[in-house]
């Protein structure tokens, strides 16, 4: 079955810097676009970036454009999402997401925590 499995998140200070990955199995990782999305407390999950399967072509949250990096490495079935000049309010809990046959699967997602 399909499993996504998120590793990288942790406390840094402000301005500081977070490499999230996601290593993916249980479909053809290549054919499909990959998502992070993030949750914070009290708040509604949101999208924060994604990347198609071919041409890689990438969209982000306004919040978070010039700032973060969503990459993928089709041979090692991972998505990653480079964080720089994090700010307070990108502290949430961090998803992968893909969705096959219509069904949106995720990750049991990474907390993120920005504080001095």
């Amino acid at each position: 079955q399909v499993q996504l499995v998120e590793s990288g998140g942790g406390k840094v200070q402000p301005g500081g810097s977070l490499r999230l990955s996601c290593a993916a199995s249980g479909f053809t990782f290549s054919n499909y676009a990959m998502n992070w999305y993030r949750q914070a407390p009290g708040q509604e999950r949101e999208l924060v970036a994604g990347i198609s399967n071919i041409i890689m072509s990438t969209n982000y949250a306004d919040s978070v454009k010039g700032r973060f990096t969503i990459s993928r490495d089709n041979a090692k079935n991972t998505v990653y999402l480079q964080m720089n000049a994090l700010k307070p309010e990108d502290t949430a809990v961090y998803y992968c997401n893909v969705r096959t046959s219509g069904i949106r699967h995720w990750g049991q997602g990474t907390q993120v925590t920005v504080s001095s």
